[in-house]
């Protein structure tokens, strides 16, 4: 065990999921370290709270409301004005050259169902490897965000950041993910990456984890990069 301080955002992977939340194979994921930031804000309901009062204005007993966890409200910032990282991201319609390739795409009406599973890997600070030498990162996973658009963009002399704002729900099917992000072998045994160990519960918005498996490298030509099939 380790006391970790949280270091700079290293690199952000996006993957299209499907209606039902079930990461889709092929050419649907992008992978990048032009990202600004990640915030992922709460959104609670607040149930009302029972109080027991006697007539008299002794207060008899309290039952408190139990808080319900919504989800996140994801803001995401990036530098990338890539047209493959915002189709991955909106699902918006693509704009391609005369020669297919694609180049560009439009804005229009929100697409809310589907939507994209967020992955990012953020650098330790302290005890940053293993006995083995092997670095340590903090993983964090969104595995179902939807709604999403994005939001103000200014162009001016200044550096120019892409804003992506959406929401993050509970369920869905990406079980324990197509990637290897973890080692599964038993110390001491040498590493072998594998996918996530156990599921998010029905319920799970987010996971957050210390994992010793590299992050992975964008894609050179700034492409897609292939999500393989679940079990795969």
């Amino acid at each position: 065990m380790s006391c970790d301080l949280i270091a700079n955002l290293d690199v952000v992977r996006v993957t299209r999921v499907d209606n039902c939340g079930l990461p889709i194979a092929g050419e649907n994921a992008f992978v990048s370290e032009c990202v600004a930031s990640v915030a992922m804000n709460p959104n609670v309901d607040v149930s009302d709270d029972v109080i027991y009062r006697a007539a008299n204005g002794t207060l008899c007993g309290v039952k408190r409301g139990c808080p319900t966890l919504l989800g996140y409200d994801l803001e995401f910032n990036f530098f990338q004005v890539s047209p493959q990282m915002t189709s991955v991201l909106t699902n918006q319609p693509e704009v391609l050259d005369a020669n297919g390739e694609l180049v560009g795409f439009d804005d229009c009406a929100i697409q809310c169902a589907g939507g994209f599973a967020l992955e990012f890997w953020a650098e330790l600070v302290g005890q940053n490897c293993t006995d083995t030498g092997a670095q340590r990162y903090l993983y964090v996973l969104l595995p179902w965000v939807s709604n999403a658009y994005l939001s103000d963009l200014s162009i001016g002399n200044e550096a120019v950041t892409f804003q992506l704002v959406g929401n993050s729900k509970a369920g869905g099917r990406w079980g324990v993910g197509p990637y290897d992000v973890v080692d599964t072998a038993i110390a001491p045994a040498p590493p072998v990456a594998g996918p996530m160990l156990t599921p998010l519960g029905d319920t799970c918005h987010r996971r957050i984890q210390v994992v010793t498996i590299a992050p992975p490298v964008p894609d050179p030509a700034c492409d897609f990069v292939t999500v393989p099939a679940l079990g795969a």
